[in-house]
This record gives structure tokens, sequence and C-alpha cells, in this order.
């Protein structure tokens, strides 16, 4: 063995990613020591057994249709599996895999991405709840200061129609005064709860002038693995209208979520084709997002495809979020929102916003 192949051999052992060499016919043929630290199995165990006895149950079809691929000369790149150690704890991989045809092997890279996968169903469940509770105290707020201030303001009426210049009783006539003005301070008190909250939810969402390409664009930015990777063609028009008076936020979370969407949910038989155009319909700033993907049967999701937690496909990591936060963001600032589907032909997304 010369030099440089012990530096190869060496890298090979020392490398904390999981490095595999597997056959098409579904086995290891060499791997490194850290798939047998992180899955628990000897070297012996690993050999001996197809590689997909080793995927977690959920997770078998897929991995066994992109191995299939594999075998036709097709790259793999990002893709997310779970393995199941032999402690039987479940571990999320990334794994970038080259086909080599003329030998029969792939020649594979993994990353050990479950903590990665924890911290996002952490955060995924923390926006959630703070979601819920956000607007579960909003509503009780604008409900209880509705429930309360009607019997207040009967309570103020039933005063005003009394006449306390006929009435004798000084004391009595005090604490009528006393009820009344202690019923005023408390309608007062109220209505100023309920616009000091509405007042705090426009300035977090204050409506400005939103650039339709700037917008597109950061967040373009931000995906840009995903963009390249997906080999999606996005088609936009801004010609007739590039501005809207929205949310930047907002207008950059919309535009995050149904891309991702649509890129998620690609139909697998061809590339995801998305295209994106605005312009002024019956007076209103409208905004149009239509993909080539998987679509939806209308007549089954029906007034749940904005839901939270809806999910409406077999993908893993759906979490029924998307949807429902480009609704709230639409709608929460007076504008609206509407979907047309069909499977296996994509979805159109028409927003409205107002002026």
């Amino acid at each position: 063995m010369n030099d440089t192949t012990f530096r190869y051999d060496l890298f090979f052992e020392l490398s904390p990613d999981l490095l595999c060499i597997a056959g098409f016919d579904g086995y290891f043929k060499k791997i490194n020591p850290a798939v047998s630290n992180l899955l628990g199995y000897t070297m012996e165990e690993l050999y001996a057994r197809p590689i997909n006895d080793f995927v977690f149950c959920a997770d078998k079809r897929s991995t066994q249709k992109v191995r299939t691929e594999l075998t036709k000369s097709i790259s793999l790149f990002d893709f997310e599996n779970r393995y199941v150690t032999k402690s039987g704890e479940i571990v999320w991989l990334s794994w970038t895999s080259l086909p080599v045809e003329s030998d029969q092997l792939v020649f594979a890279v993994a990353k050990n991405i479950t903590h990665k996968k924890r911290m996002e169903a952490d955060r995924s469940t923390l926006l959630t709840n703070l979601t819920n509770t956000n607007n579960d105290l909003k509503q009780l707020t604008y409900t209880t200061s509705h429930d309360l201030r009607s019997p207040v303001n009967n309570l103020l009426a039933v005063l005003d129609l009394l006449d306390i210049s006929k009435i004798d009783d000084e004391e009595a006539t005090e604490l009528l005064n006393m009820v009344k003005l202690s019923g005023e301070y408390l309608k007062e008190t109220m209505d100023n709860y309920v616009d000091a909250l509405s007042e705090k939810h426009n300035k977090l969402a204050n409506l400005e002038e939103v650039d339709l390409n700037d917008s597109l664009k950061n967040v373009l930015k931000s995906i840009n693995s995903l963009i390249e990777t997906s080999k999606v063609t996005i088609h936009t028009d801004f010609s007739k209208l590039d501005k809207i008076k929205f949310n930047k936020a907002y207008m950059e979370s919309v535009f995050l979520n149904l891309l991702t969407n649509a890129i998620k949910y690609a139909r697998p038989d061809c590339l995801p084709v998305i295209s994106i155009h605005a312009e002024k319909v019956d007076g209103r700033n409208q905004l149009t997002f239509a993909d080539n993907g998987l679509g939806f049967d209308m007549e089954k999701v029906k007034d749940r495809i904005f839901g939270l937690h809806q999910k409406f496909h077999d993908y893993k990591d759906s979490k029924g979020i998307g949807l429902y936060l480009v609704h709230n963001h639409i709608t929460s600032l007076a504008g609206k929102i509407s979907v047309e589907s069909k499977v296996n032909e994509g979805a159109k997304f028409t927003m409205s916003f107002k002026d």
C-alpha cells in the first residue's frame, strides 16, 4: 500500500460522516465505522442484511424508489430518510448518492440530521402553540368585551332613565351616581383595552407599499439551494402590477410557503413549473400563483384546505401549517384568497388585496 492509498483509507475510516459503497443488489459493499457507530450494528451485521432492513418502515417505499432511480444512473441529492438503530432508536439521515453503472455500485455520503429534525419539530410545535394561544387570547378578549359591554350598556341605559331629581333620599342618590360613574368607567376601560389590542395588531402587521419583485427575490435567495436541486422553472410577470399595499413580512411568507409547497408536492413524472403574475382585476389588486403539481381533490378537501394541521398528501414532512399561514396573512389584512385545483393538474391560488 502506497502512502496516498493509506491516506485515502484513513480519510474513509476517520470521517464523522457516514460513507458507504452499496451494490445495485441493495447490500452494503463497504462502509466506514461511522455507520456502525451510529446504527449500533457490527460491520458483519450491516454487510449481511439488505440495506432496506435497516430503514424505518414508513420510509422503505420511498427509499426503494430512489434506489431504483440510482440504478438508472440518476444521482441523488439531499434525500432524507429514517433508519432504525439496533436499540430501536430512529435517526434521520440526509443522503448524497452517485451511481457508477459500469461497476454496479453506488457511492454515498450521509449526514446525521436527527438533531435538526427534532429542532424543526419543536419549532413547529412552538409556532402552532403560540399561534393558537395568540388567537385564543385575542378571541377571548373580543368575546369578553362583547359579552360584558351589553349588560354594562343596559345598566347605563336604565340609570339614564331614572330621574334622580325625584329621589328625596340623598344617600340613595349618591349611591346611584356612584354606580353610574363606575359603569361608565368600566365601559371606557373595556373600550380602551380592545382599542389597544387592535392598535398593537395593526402595528405588528402594518400596511406598506410592497414591491413584489423585491419580495420574491428575497425569498428565492433564501431557498436558492432548494430551487437549484428541484430544477423548478418559475415564470413571473409583474409588468401590469409591481407594487401592492400589504405587509412586506407577510408577502414574503406567502411567497415562501406557496413556493416550497409547489416544489414539495411536485408530480414525480415532470419537473415543477410555477407561474406568478399580478394585475388589477375589477378594481382590486390581484396576485395569482399557479403550479403543475399534484393538486387537490377539491370535492374531498373542500373548506379544510386552509385549516391548521390539514394534510392532503402522504409526505413525511407535511405539517399542515403553510396554507394556514398564507390564508391568515391574506385575510388578516382584509384580503381574500381562493384556490382552483384538480388532482395531478396543479393548483392555482388567486389572492386579492385591499387598495
